[in-house]
């Protein structure tokens, strides 16, 4: 690998505004829910980005799995600047033709009949329990219906979805955590007929099984295909709906639309946000016809597919098409694990596997050494290389979808001398 990243520099296009931003004050203001990185940023184009000192930065976080289309991208800049003086909001006490027109691209390109529009990833996954849950009411007559979601899984940030997420440090403090859900292995069919026996009494049974495709923040762990195919017939079977978060692998991150599509299987109920709006705040809940249980009154959001977001989204969804981007995340993915797995035979010490689909993909440290994820990402951060975090021990790339294969190769490079 030869390509190199160029150090950070300051250039005459690049604005410099350290005299704008003093970390102090930011964090007098600020609450203290973030544990951040020390770098501020401040402007973005394609692949790059640069800090408040006029540094620059190769962007394989893509603000987490969010800005597919990269930085400014001309398309989205031009329908973002006309929609913001046409009509930004209304709320939906009105039709919003844009909504519709969004709601029908998504529905002619996925197993789901219907969609509803709200501002999250953590959002969608709310409004998901709740469907489910009317639906095992009234339809299933089940009076304490139970969700089982996976160990290791990252389903958001509200009270409810924190308790669908498995893991412990994103639930403590905050009991008493919701009622009805019930934590599995993850990629383990057994556990969960053994789950589905034990939890079903007289009143209580499982009415839903809440995952990933990929599990993201527990480490970008694919899916196993049997699985997945074993459990859609096993929910067929009892008449339990089957729901997919694809918060964070939809929108083409697998080199698929969707990600259920790696997988052989349709859910019932599926998610998606991040990519939907590149980086303009929009999520959606969607849904197959029988499982539309919804009434007026039952769900609702003041900002949830307004004109401006939707009108951002239809164009990050026109956009994958036009530009055919799903097949440069096949390729580019391709290129990365190979470059990943060619640095992780000169580290055999440091590294233990690559994984990944597409575009998001997980370099996971040897556990018997002190180096952690974040160490790994620090030392990127120095060579000009923007990663995140997937838990202690898992480097995360998630680039933009348009990401060039010469930067791809500048990536590795700067990975391979963090790394050194």
């Amino acid at each position: 690998m030869t390509a190199t990243l160029n150090p950070p520099i300051t250039t005459e296009s690049t604005p410099v505004q350290s005299s704008a931003f003093n970390e102090a004050e930011f964090d007098n203001y600020l609450m203290s829910t973030y544990g951040r990185f020390p770098i501020a940023l401040t402007r973005g184009e394609k692949c790059r980005v640069w800090d408040a000192e006029g540094r620059e930065y190769l962007d394989f976080v893509a603000g987490i799995a969010t800005c597919a289309l990269g930085h400014a991208h001309p398309a989205l800049v031009e329908t973002v600047t006309r929609q913001i003086q046409t009509l930004h909001h209304v709320s939906n006490l009105y039709y919003i033709p844009m909504q519709g027109e969004l709601a029908k691209w998504l529905v002619e390109r996925s197993c789901a009949d219907k969609v509803f529009f709200c501002n999250s990833g953590s959002e969608a996954n709310e409004g998901a329990i709740k469907l489910a849950r009317k639906y095992a009411h009234i339809k299933l007559n089940i009076d304490e219906p139970v969700i089982l979601t996976a160990h290791a899984s990252f389903h958001g940030r509200t009270l409810a979805t924190i308790t669908a997420t498995g893991q412990p440090k994103y639930q403590k403090n905050f009991s008493p955590l919701m009622p009805g859900f019930h934590y599995v292995p993850y990629n383990d069919f057994e556990a969960v007929t053994e789950a589905i026996a034990s939890l079903n009494t007289n009143k209580r049974r499982v009415a839903a099984i809440l995952l990933e495709p990929l599990q993201g923040e527990g480490g970008v762990r694919p899916g196993d295909v049997d699985y997945f195919v074993r459990l859609r017939q096993l929910c067929d079977r009892k008449g339990i709906l089957l729901i997919l978060d694809e918060v964070q692998v939809g929108m083409g991150r697998t080199g698929k639309l969707w990600g259920y599509e790696n997988l052989g299987i349709e859910p019932d109920i599926f998610t998606s946000a991040k990519a939907l709006g590149g980086g303009i705040p929009i999520g959606a809940l969607m849904c197959k016809q029988f499982c539309d249980v919804f009434e007026p009154g039952n769900h609702a959001s003041t900002f949830g597919g307004n004109p401006f977001a939707c009108a951002a989204a239809l164009t990050v969804c026109q956009t994958l098409e036009n530009e055919q981007i799903l097949q440069n995340v096949r390729e580019r993915g391709e290129q990365l694990r190979q470059g990943l797995r060619a640095i992780a035979a000169k580290y055999p010490d440091k590294i233990a596997e690559v994984r990944g689909w597409g575009l998001i993909n997980g370099l996971e440290l040897a556990a018997d050494m002190e180096l952690t994820s974040a160490d790994v990402v620090k030392g990127a951060m120095a060579e000009g290389l923007l990663l995140v975090p997937a838990g202690p021990k898992v480097v995360r790339f998630v680039p933009p979808l348009i990401v060039s294969g010469s930067e791809v190769d500048m990536a590795l490079a700067a990975v391979d001398r963090a790394l050194s």
